[in-house]
């Protein structure tokens, strides 16, 4: 059980050198530190891009890995080039790279012929299901406190979709209450008509990512590259708080922010009631993608006492937060909310996918939110050996600590380079800096890869880090050192 490491986690002022416990050394078989060898990409690599362009779009890859080299928080590529991998597969990868645990997982004989079999889990689960759930997700220090209830799907979109599917549901039955489907509603609903395909919306907010599928689309305002040419969904959007940095000394700016953007969900709640009511309001509780952009605990507690207040679903997206990213299994933990969510989903560092819900939002009906797989037994199998590994290494501990030492260390190099980056932020290891454009943050990028550090990119200006749970202090450093040396090449540019 977790139950310890989260207690840990909530420690306000944990000591190092006490709670601690992981050597400022390589971990086993990582090399002493990253290194490169070639131009990236490299000319293997290269060529596979070439081989692959004639039958792909490959305008998005970066280099080819290699995975069978690759070791812990190291990412291999086929030219020989290791990179400290801050990024670790757009951060779904919770123990690095071939991790002793993960890796027996997959070797064990039982584990394979539910590979081997992969079941249609809404039709045939097979025995071990019902248990894996109980044992992974539905521990009772891993499922947000009072969502008793699950629904595993295949991705982060999928999970969205099936999200707002049940929120819609959930709306339809409330106001239909408890009378049966009319006749009208069964004839009108294969045909997109009402009332048996009510105009109902999900309110989201700008800068939000939740998906590429189309309904997760219509609720993404991220990059216009995303949704061009694709015809959308005239659902609600609010603004999202952005915040100015530090945060200690514009409390009172963002405290009107924050204000602000939850008077405009009022409001467009107010307008679509008429002709397109909110059945649920979807919410990140980081945005990621936007650009690692966070609101503070009391904004998420008045926008869930709306909500309330209106009956309409909260559903928060943990996709990118949830799984000990944040030092906490779930990000909305730091909210101290006084109910909890409706609906919270999850993927990424959680291996499955899919979502939490109460009780009350559970179908009446069979069929009515489903899939072909309805999840995937073997991300269930690696998420029990991640949840072992938490729970015997404190990993949990470990993120809040080593997050506030790379944290702390970033607000220096903010001071000392502050014409190249600002507004250092972040909760564990989703930790995020701005650079002064663009243009900057393309430049800093390039100078890190170069020099073996792969990092992530989000919002307009930001770089992100995303390293895995067993990113220690040993790799914070060399980091830190790499970055200190890039800073200090574009200051004398």
């Amino acid at each position: 059980m977790l139950c310890k490491s989260i207690v840990y986690s909530v420690q306000k002022s944990p000591k190092p050198r006490q709670l601690h416990h992981m050597p400022k050394a390589p971990l086993p078989g990582e090399p002493a530190k990253p290194y490169t060898l070639t131009e990236i990409p490299g000319p293997r690599s290269e060529a596979l891009l070439n081989e692959l362009s004639k039958i792909q779009q490959v305008g998005s890859i970066q280099y080819f890995g290699d995975y069978q080299r690759s070791v812990g928080n190291y990412l291999a590529d086929i030219d020989g080039n290791v990179f400290l991998d801050m990024f670790m597969q757009l951060s779904t990868l919770a123990l690095g790279y071939n991790h002793r645990s993960i890796l027996g997982a997959l070797s064990c004989g039982g584990n394979q012929r539910v590979i081997a079999n992969r079941p249609a889990i809404g039709l045939f689960p097979g025995l071990e299901w019902p248990c894996k759930i109980q044992d992974t997700l539905l521990q009772p220090c891993v499922a947000p406190k009072g969502l008793p209830c699950i629904f595993t799907a295949m991705c982060g979109a999928c999970s969205i979709e099936h999200a707002i599917q049940m929120a819609f549901i959930k709306y339809a039955e409330r106001h239909r209450r408890g009378k049966d489907f009319t006749e009208e509603e069964k004839e009108s609903a294969p045909f997109n008509k009402p009332p048996g395909c009510p105009e109902l919306s999900i309110l989201s907010f700008e800068g939000g990512f939740h998906g590429r599928t189309f309904g997760a689309l219509a609720l993404t305002h991220y990059k216009y590259i995303m949704k061009i040419d694709i015809p959308s969904l005239q659902w609600p959007i609010a603004p999202y708080p952005q915040y100015l940095y530090p945060l200690d000394q514009h409390e009172k700016e963002n405290k009107e922010e924050d204000a602000r953007c939850l008077e405009q969900v009022e409001d467009l709640i107010e307008r679509y009631e008429k002709n397109m009511p909110v059945a649920g309001i979807l919410v990140e509780a980081i945005q990621c993608e936007g650009g690692d952009r966070h609101a503070s605990p009391d904004f998420f507690l008045q926008l869930q006492d709306m909500c309330k207040r209106r009956s309409i679903p909260f559903i928060l997206d943990e996709i990118q937060t949830g799984g000990g990213a944040t030092g906490r299994i779930w990000a909305h933990e730091y909210f101290e909310l006084n109910i909890p969510p409706d609906i919270v989903t999850f993927s990424y560092k959680m291996q499955a996918s899919g979502f939490y819900h109460s009780p009350e939002y559970m179908p009446k009906q069979p069929y009515r939110v489903f899939n072909a797989w309805m999840g995937d037994p073997i991300q269930i199998l690696l998420l029990e050996a991640v949840l072992q590994t938490i729970e015997a290494e404190d990993l949990l501990t470990h993120v809040c600590y080593v997050g506030n030492y790379l944290l702390c260390q970033l607000n220096t190099l903010q001071h000392e380079f502050s014409d190249i980056i600002n507004s250092v932020r972040g909760r564990g290891f989703i930790i995020a800096f701005d650079t002064k454009c663009r243009d900057m943050k393309q430049k800093l990028m390039h100078l890190l890869r170069n020099k073996g550090i792969q990092v992530g990119d989000c919002g307009t200006k930001s770089i992100r880090l995303r390293p895995c749970l067993i990113f220690g202090e040993y790799h914070a450093d060399i980091f830190l050192e790499i970055l200190r040396d890039c800073l200090q090449e574009l200051a004398e540019c």
